[in-house]
């Protein structure tokens, strides 16, 4: 019989996160499915993510005794349950009605941080009243009164963290996500005979609430202006090709607590990044939707933590689809890692369940992984636990969804 993957409504049935994006696929609308997928021009570094993991292979001991194992750590002097922060993903409305909380709810019980992201649906203060570890993302808009707003807003909800995105100066060129329109944000007559055909989705997205809304960023956008039909266009123009590190230092002198950097992939932008006073680095590309043919962090991450010293907090994301690949991501010099796609498959899948399943499948992943590698306690892995022989980029070719 050929191998299937379960595509049905239960998520309790899904093996891992690729039966999740399976059934996140079965009950989307594709131009929802297409712009979580999608990345930049030929989708080079989409892959190139996937396949960097791939090529690390690990070097087990035998013999050891894991009978407890521990999957935990601590970041900021907190622990968390395992090395995982679910990672600022916009526009999660068109996923599930106010789908940012089901995130913040399953990141909370899984006793893990949350990264909003400013073009969220939900506003911040709802995210942070649910006790999750908030951090809330920001883009640098032009105007910068109204970014310092968003701050201000975040410091009386009681975030732990600003991350401070700075890989999108000018937005990634993402083609197949471009082709579902006719004319900016008009679908075309396909894509709107495929959502006439999901009515789950519909009910649940668009009857009674309506097009989703940018609730975080009504100071940012003309007045009634905030629905994500409207407000596209307008955000594209308000990226600031001119960001530079005085306005990170401009942020510092702003917030006074964690503050983030995301979007590095250098040495040298990492240790300016630590002399401005910067708390913690996100090394990442985008997911692969900014820049194509762009190294994978995961290629770049041990340069960094030699550059950076032990010290400085370091969290890796995009291409993370197993358990496994966290452990990878530790052994690499990573605190943590960020996982986007993989929960927003379970959150589309099945709502907060969905969410749960999610994480309780890279959970179970880590603490087998640590098993069978004969290192129970995670924050043992080392880079001797690791080999990446070979080259990254050799490896076999992603499925379409790779992640941020």
């Amino acid at each position: 019989m050929k191998r299937r993957l379960y595509r049905g409504r239960d998520v309790r049935r899904a093996q891992n996160i690729a039966e999740l994006r399976a059934m996140a696929a079965a009950r989307l609308p594709n131009f929802c499915l297409e712009y979580l997928e999608g990345g930049a021009d030929d989708e080079l570094t989409l892959r190139r993510n996937r396949a960097s993991f791939d090529a690390i292979a690990f070097t087990p001991r035998t013999l050891v005794d894991v009978s407890a194992r521990d999957s935990g750590c601590t970041l900021f002097g907190e622990r968390i349950s395992m090395p995982a922060v679910i990672a600022p993903t916009g526009f999660n409305g068109l996923l599930t009605h106010e789908g940012d909380l089901a995130l913040a709810h399953a990141a909370r019980e899984a006793g893990i941080p949350m990264c909003q992201s400013m073009v969220s649906t939900v506003a911040l203060e709802r995210i942070a009243e649910t006790g999750v570890r908030h951090w809330m993302q920001i883009y640098p808009f032009k105007d910068r009164e109204n970014l310092a707003g968003v701050v201000r807003r975040a410091e009386a909800a009681g975030s732990e963290a600003i991350v401070v995105t700075t890989d999108v100066p000018v937005l990634g060129n993402r083609e197949w996500d471009r082709r579902n329109y006719r004319a900016p944000m008009k679908l075309d007559l396909a894509n709107l005979i495929d959502l006439a055909m999901r009515p789950n989705w519909w009910w649940d997205v668009l009857v009674p609430h309506g097009m989703p809304r940018f609730r975080n960023l009504g100071d940012v956008l003309p007045p009634g202006r905030d629905d994500a039909r409207n407000a596209a266009t307008f955000l594209s123009k308000q990226m600031d090709p001119s960001l530079n590190w005085e306005d990170v230092q401009w942020l510092r002198g702003l917030w006074p607590r964690k503050l983030i950097i995301k979007g590095i992939l250098r040495p040298d932008d990492a240790l300016r990044a630590k002399a401005l006073g910067v708390d913690a680095l996100i090394i990442t590309n985008h997911g692969g939707r900014q820049l194509d043919s762009c190294v994978a962090p995961i290629e770049v991450l041990p340069a960094i933590r030699s550059a950076v010293g032990p010290e400085m907090t370091l969290i890796v994301d995009s291409g993370l689809r197993r358990g496994s690949d966290f452990v990878k991501a530790r052994a690499m010099g990573a605190d943590a890692a960020m996982s986007g796609r993989a929960t927003l498959y379970g959150l589309a899948a099945g709502g907060k369940d969905g969410v749960t399943h999610a994480l309780a499948i890279l959970r179970a992943e880590i603490d087998r992984t640590l098993g069978l590698l004969g290192c129970p306690v995670l924050t043992d892995v080392s880079s001797d636990w690791v080999s990446s022989q070979g080259g990254m980029h050799h490896a076999t070719p992603a499925l379409q969804g790779v992640e941020c």
